[in-house]
Parts: structure tokens; C-alpha cells; sequence
């Protein structure tokens, strides 16, 4: 599957700036997730340097693999290309780096690019939204289409409120047609570091963070999926919930909470809240 560099910030991207039009998206501080459908009707799914194995996933973008296998639309997207292989869709995998969004609210995954193999470059902004549209994922946010790129100024930008969160956005990405593209960051954002070294054992980590609350939501989640309520199926969707909402802490830097011995402290205490 294809890698992608990242997007570079807008100073070093001038050319961005010299004619056509751009696109303002909103820059979702989360991480690249990279995802194709194989011939086999099989996912293959990455982040921006890796493939990931058949069940092994990384514990942060477990969420974010579930949410693409049980909405993205096979058939559909078997109907829109020749060669699905060819097809590399990238999106953010929403956690928690630096911004705490409402995580109730913001989509597990946000399309963001789509490219086509094929053809050898990025789809256009609008030919994006509408292949994930089509897909049955949301693609990211659009705050203006279709502005001047001579126009653009940088340095006076003011970077608009995020739809996912009740601050300002971690940023922008600037896009135009031809592929281009450049990140207009936030100080604040750009420069914080988005890891908290664990500072706990998975033990008080499980007393902290699972909570009855959380157990009932997710009972209640199951339940409307018409799921069966165990303890193991509720420990995963816990422990996806809370790599997902509490990653700068739990999984964000090189001090990291043993996943396997994390996942159990969270199903011995999940057994007693099920049980009580």
C-alpha cells in the first residue's frame, strides 16, 4: 500500500500560494490512518509508515479499523473503480493527541484524501468529499471552497472554530485541485507535545478510567447493536473507548501502559461492575 509523506506546514509550500484555488479544510489533530479494499474483499489498513498485520492492529486505531469494516460500503466502492486495489483512502483516526474533542460527537474516522493509484495523484477536494460520501464515512469538515489563492494570506489567518470541539480548530489544511497541499497550525498545537508519561499502574489506570458510567454506555451501545453483553466484548469497546479518548496518556509517548496487561486490569474491573 502506497506511504505518503506528511503534509508540509505552509511556509514551505509557496508554490500553494502562486494561482487556481484552494480548499480550507479543518486539520483534526488525531493520526494518519491509510486503508485500500483488496481483491479478496478483504481491508488492508496502516498508519502513515506501516502495514498492519491481520490482527494486530495497534490498540489506538483499533476504533478507527472497526468503524471503516462496518460502514464503508464494499459493493459501492467495487462499483466506482476498476481495480479496487488501486484505490488508497487516507483519513485521521480521531484520538486524543493535544486537542480533547467531544468524542461522543466526532466520527471515529474522517476522510480526508483519496488517491488513485491509476491516474498517479490525489483526487480533487470535491471528488473526495463525494467518494466518501458514497463510501458511508464522513469526510473532514470543509470551512470555505473555492478561495483565491493569491488572496491567501497566511501569517493574518484566523483560524476558524472547530465543528468538533467548542474552542477554535487545531488548524487548517490547504488544498487545491492540481494535489497541492500545505498544514496551517495553531502555535499552541504545533508546538505541544501530545504524550503524558503514564504515571500509574494498569491497575489504578482501570480504577481511574473505567467507571460505571462508561460500563452502562457501552451495555447500552452493545445492546442497541443487538450484540451480546460479555465481559470480554465489553472490555474491548472499553479499552477502544479509552486508547481512543486517552491517548496522549495511555498510549501517547515512549512511556507506554502494557496493552495486554492494561486489557486485563480493565476486564477484572469490568467483571465486577457487570457483576455488581
Amino acid at each position: 500500500m502506497k506511504q505518503f509523506p506528511p503534509i508540509p506546514p505552509v511556509e514551505d509550500a509557496p508554490e500553494l500560494f502562486e494561482s487556481g484555488h484552494l480548499w480550507i479544510q479543518e486539520h483534526v489533530d488525531g493520526a494518519t490512518l491509510r486503508f485500500r479494499l483488496r481483491d479478496s474483499g478483504a481491508f488492508e489498513f496502516g498508519d502513515r509508515s506501516r502495514v498492519f498485520e491481520p490482527g494486530e492492529v495497534p490498540v489506538s486505531y483499533r476504533h478507527a479499523v472497526r468503524h471503516v469494516r462496518e460502514r464503508v460500503d464494499r459493493a459501492a466502492l467495487r462499483e466506482a473503480v476498476d481495480d479496487v486495489e488501486s484505490v488508497v483512502f487516507v483519513g485521521v483516526a480521531t484520538h486524543r493527541r493535544a486537542v480533547d474533542y467531544d468524542w461522543d460527537r466526532l466520527p471515529s474516522v474522517l476522510g480526508v484524501e483519496v488517491w488513485n493509484d491509476d491516474e498517479g495523484r490525489f483526487l480533487p477536494p470535491d471528488a473526495v468529499e463525494q467518494a466518501y460520501d458514497r463510501l458511508g464515512l464522513e469526510p473532514v469538515n470543509t470551512v470555505q471552497k473555492e478561495v483565491r489563492a493569491v488572496d491567501f494570506d497566511p501569517e493574518s489567518y484566523d483560524v476558524p472554530a472547530s465543528a468538533w470541539d467548542d474552542g477554535p480548530a487545531a488548524g487548517v489544511v490547504l488544498r487545491n485541485k492540481t494535489g497541492d497541499r500545505a498544514t496551517l497550525l495553531r502555535p499552541e498545537v504545533r508546538d505541544a507535545d501530545a504524550s503524558v508519561p503514564v504515571d500509574a499502574t494498569p491497575g489504578e489506570l482501570a480504577e481511574e478510567y473505567v467507571t460505571r458510567q462508561r460500563v452502562e454506555a457501552v451495555v447500552a451501545e452493545l445492546e442497541d447493536e443487538q450484540r451480546r453483553v460479555a465481559v470480554d466484548t465489553v472490555t474491548d469497546r472499553i479499552v477502544e473507548r479509552l486508547a481512543r479518548e486517552e491517548h496522549a496518556r495511555l498510549f501517547g509517548g515512549d512511556r507506554t501502559v502494557d496493552p495486554a496487561a492494561f486489557r486485563s486490569a480493565v476486564a477484572e474491573r469490568t467483571s465486577r461492575l457487570l457483576d455488581a
